[in-house]
């Protein structure tokens, strides 16, 4: 990719950076040390975050440009049209590479019995089987449609599949157009003991002549639509006074409808067949893209469950369940043990059962009095929502303040949300202007005729699936001034109140930045005694990358972690040449947002839901918990640790936004590390007898009990 941050400045365009951090996770497929199938499955994720991507930024500008906006992007100085033009040169080569990955993917798979198709390599067996399976199964569902001055072109859907074709019948042409209809597979599987598969667009393609036998089939290509998903809720015309979730109901229903911003086809087709689509679509050749890659490819991660057992330990990661974590008494009561010393879950190594299991707990505890909870993204079956349910079916005080505007997981809340009420649950869905993006759990219970606080806070969400498969932590505690002020949190929730205070947590979009850039400014002030150790997914804040480049500029050392977008270019000579940035892609998705500021007994630690983006410091409602127990410290710290030392998922960034690998030796993955020490402690915890564990506990408790002396 060229040169996109302006002449002279430390900060580049956001949009190109996440092409480039995408371009890592495609980097991932050639790795020839992750297994085959694992390989094909980045390819994968790299294609859907590239129709994400496509649906949300590139819409979103589209948008722009549309309204003929001239405003210029602060950090590249380009303009909306400059953005896309870019965006569009700069994806061109990306699926090429993935062409190239795909295909060599596709050739190894082979000796195992992975076999994805063309027509032309089916044998007459399977050239029946197709046959009949078309017959029984698509033909009867089809809906083909002739463009004509009678059949107007219709609205190819988002993301769904379609054949189009021109056909001749003497001297008429015209153009013809089927969807695959979305029940579907994406690949239909052979009869036989190998795993053979072939595209459906691709039977579909096949009957095109039987289907029009009254045409001459000129030319066809199968072809895929991507339209723009950026409805925001804020700027649609509803009814002061209708309810919210009616409101998400009706914003689901116009995504649908949007812009098209992409067009991608399968074969080569003439110039006039290409024209004409994009013509239909309002769309220019620079949005167009041929691949002969899947358009879709969510069936990859169905093919493991179908491999033969002997197959899959040569093509897939070693299987891993998250650990019970080391501390955690396995027959004890996990309410019990937080009101003991604070626990930290560290996902997905760690096992987030504890974490359940407290709410499970508290859902029958006589002492509880309320549970209250943010909730922006769950697994499509949730043990959380049953013992929530549960908690307010037995007359707890359940309050959910639940996030309908989760992009893409809308549906899945609204749904989650009914069941809630219909328990008995208090549900509240935010605010207008805001979405409500913390990770915050408040436990109320009567202890000996006084109210006492437990408190989670985490890095990521309440989601039972993605804590298996994300990096994240989980606080919790039963320090009551931390307590005090999630308390504070939810009744400012309830009422509407974001201009809250609060002691310890920090609190966006009020508190939360104005206390980083402070933090910022006390390790300013130490000059190369200064310390700062941030990891995030993203970076985008201007406000903040400016602290963060004063900080360089005052000789403090900066060492940050960014998995995805980072606007901030690191090592400039007199800029940010003390800011060292690194990106870790691998098996599991870095998560975590921890902030660290200062070194030793004097550092002040968080952990948090916000990336440094400015959407999550001025425009959401965002928690940062401090870290004060020594012993969740000292774990956090061997987690950032493991994730500097990395040499085999990690990437350095360049002064100029590229990336590049460090050196390998001495091989060091950070994931697998902290994989095989949580298997490790969880064997040590097995042969530990069943009783507390006092690591760092006296310590804590004294800490504790002082702190809540003086505050009392």
């Amino acid at each position: 990719m060229e040169q996109i941050s302006k002449q002279g400045t430390y900060t580049q365009n956001r949009e190109l950076s996440w092409l480039r951090f995408n371009d890592s996770v495609l980097d991932e497929a050639v790795d020839e040390r992750v297994p085959l199938l694992e390989r094909l499955k980045f390819v994968s994720i790299f294609t859907s975050n590239l129709d994400e991507f496509f649906m949300i930024r590139v819409g979103s500008l589209h948008d722009q440009e549309a309204l003929g906006s001239t405003a210029v992007d602060k950090k590249s100085g380009m303009t909306a049209s400059q953005q896309l033009t870019a965006i569009y040169a700069a994806v061109r080569p990306l699926y090429a590479k993935r062409e190239r990955i795909f295909r060599d993917i596709d050739r190894q798979l082979r000796p195992y019995g992975i076999y994805q198709l063309s027509y032309g390599e089916l044998e007459n067996s399977e050239r029946a089987f197709l046959q009949e399976y078309y017959e029984s199964n698509v033909a009867p569902i089809l809906s083909p449609q002739i463009i004509d001055p009678h059949h107007p072109f219709p609205h190819l859907q988002n993301k769904v599949v379609h054949v189009g074709a021109w056909l001749r019948r003497g001297e008429k042409k015209v153009f013809a157009v089927i969807p695959l209809p979305a029940s579907l597979p994406e690949v239909v599987l052979l009869p036989g003991s190998s795993l053979r598969c072939i595209r459906t667009e691709e039977i579909l393609f096949r009957q095109l002549p039987s289907i029009f036998s009254t045409y001459t089939v000129d030319e066809a290509s199968a072809f895929c639509v991507t339209r723009n998903a950026d409805v925001n809720p804020d700027d649609e015309a509803f009814e002061y006074d209708e309810d919210f979730r009616q409101k998400m109901k009706k914003v689901l229903g116009a995504r649908r409808r949007l812009a098209p911003v992409r067009l991608e086809y399968d074969r080569e087709i003439s110039d006039c067949f290409l024209q004409y689509l994009c013509d239909r679509l309002s769309i220019t050749l620079e949005q167009a893209y041929q691949t002969t890659a899947p358009f879709k490819m969510g069936y990859v991660f169905d093919l493991e469950g179908k491999l033969p057992e002997g197959r899959r330990k040569a093509l897939l990661y070693q299987p891993f369940h998250p650990q019970l974590p080391y501390g955690i008494r396995r027959k004890g009561s996990v309410l019990e043990q937080v009101r003991q010393r604070d626990l930290l879950l560290s996902y997905p190594f760690e096992s987030m059962d504890p974490f359940l299991q407290l709410i499970r707990e508290s859902a029958s505890d006589p002492a509880v009095l309320s549970i209250k909870i943010t909730i922006y993204r769950m697994a499509k079956h949730a043990k959380l929502v049953d013992y929530l349910c549960a908690a307010a079916e037995n007359g707890k005080d359940v309050t959910v303040l639940i996030e309908l505007r989760a992009r893409f997981d809308e549906q899945h809340n609204i749904d989650w949300s009914e069941r809630l009420e219909d328990a008995g649950c208090t549900v509240i869905y935010g605010f207008e202007e805001f979405k409500v993006h913390s990770k915050l759990c408040l436990i109320t219970r009567r202890e000996q005729g006084k109210i006492r606080f437990i408190t989670q806070a985490g890095t990521g969400n309440y989601n039972e699936k993605t804590a298996t498969m994300y990096t994240d932590l989980s606080l919790m505690t039963a320090d009551q001034a931390i307590g005090r002020d999630a308390n504070e949190f939810f009744k400012n929730m309830s009422i509407g109140n974001l201009e809250g205070k609060y002691h310890h947590l920090l609190v966006a979009p009020t508190s939360l930045k104005s206390s980083l850039l402070a933090e910022m400014d006390r390790e300013i002030a130490k000059g190369p005694e200064g310390r700062i150790l941030i990891k995030i997914n993203s970076i985008t804040d201007y406000g903040l990358m400016k602290k963060l480049k004063e900080a360089s500029c005052a000789g403090v050392q900066v060492r940050m972690i960014v998995r995805g977008i980072c606007c901030l270019l690191p090592e400039l000579p007199g800029k940010t040449e003390n800011i060292h940035i690194t990106s870790i892609v691998g098996r599991f998705l870095e998560h975590s947002r921890i902030y660290c500021f200062g070194q030793g007994s004097q550092e002040r630690m968080y952990i948090a839901s916000a990336d440094f983006m400015t959407r999550n410091t001025e425009r959401r409602v965002e928690v940062a918990c401090p870290i004060y127990d020594l012993s969740v410290r000292r774990k956090i710290h061997q987690i950032l640790d493991a994730c500097l030392k990395d040499t085999l998922k990690a990437r350095q960034m360049r002064s100029d936004g590229s990336y590049c690998r460090r050196p390998p030796e001495p091989p060091f993955d950070s994931q697998q590390f902290l994989l095989e020490q949580a298997i490790r402690d969880a064997k040590e915890e097995q042969r530990q007898p069943d009783m507390p564990q006092e690591s760092g506990g006296f310590l804590n408790w004294l800490r504790r009990t002082f702190r809540l002396g003086q505050e009392q």
